[in-house]
């Protein structure tokens, strides 16, 4: 049950990451939000170094480094063309500066959890909350957008399916390492997975409102 849910978790987040590079690149915009993104490649590089040290090149520390590459090409896109909804008026070199600094104080704060709540606890906790900061900032990236530019419905249940089989495993069925079931993982986990079905709901309604239009537009 447990190593069923970590591989579904696990698939369902690759998936994530690869339609976002897929998207990113032929919508020419990127299609993680930056706070999630950064918090995303400095947990997953700080964990994957740390679990490199204790445990060698285990199945889920190497899973860590794919992952990590991914979101770093998904931060290209960002870098590429995230400047077009950067407030005109301010010069693009503050872009560039703003999206460091993001990258900076999520390196902080990945740490602060591991140095707070230990290796497996702060990063089980920092998973789940930025998780959840990623499911609401999906829905601001759609409404601010005010269209479904950069965002699919892979994208959208893939991420809802890969999140609410570890809210299952470790709040529900529970894990040795987490001390049993985890309270905090498994109502993060419930807020994620309602957030998630109002944003595909959201989402579904925006791609139909750009189909009617195109479709006016042809006839």
């Amino acid at each position: 049950m447990k190593i069923f849910l970590m591989l579904i978790s696990g698939i369902a987040w690759t998936v994530v990451y690869i339609d976002c590079i897929r998207i990113g690149f032929k919508h020419k915009t990127y299609a993680i939000p930056l706070w999630a993104l950064a918090l995303n490649i400095s947990w997953e590089i700080q964990h994957g170094i740390i679990g490199f040290h204790i445990l060698g090149p285990s199945l889920q520390v190497v899973i860590n480094g794919i992952w990590a590459l991914f979101d770093i090409i998904i931060l290209i896109t960002f870098f590429k063309f995230g400047k077009k909804y950067f407030p005109k008026n301010i010069k693009n070199k503050w872009f560039y500066i703003w999206g460091i600094l993001v990258l900076l104080v999520s390196f902080v704060v990945e740490f602060i959890f591991i140095v707070e709540f230990g290796r497996i606890l702060g990063g089980g906790y920092s998973a789940f909350l930025q998780n959840l900061l990623m499911s609401v900032l999906f829905i601001r990236m759609l409404v601010q957008r005010n269209s479904a530019e950069g965002q699919s419905t892979t994208i959208a249940i893939s991420k809802f399916v890969g999140t609410l089989a570890p809210t299952v495993l470790f709040g529900i069925v529970g894990s040795i390492t987490m001390g049993g079931p985890n309270k905090l993982m498994l109502w993060t986990g419930i807020l994620i997975a309602v957030i998630d079905v109002i944003y595909i709901m959201m989402l579904q309604k925006a791609k139909q409102k750009e189909r009617l239009n195109e479709k006016s537009f042809l006839f």
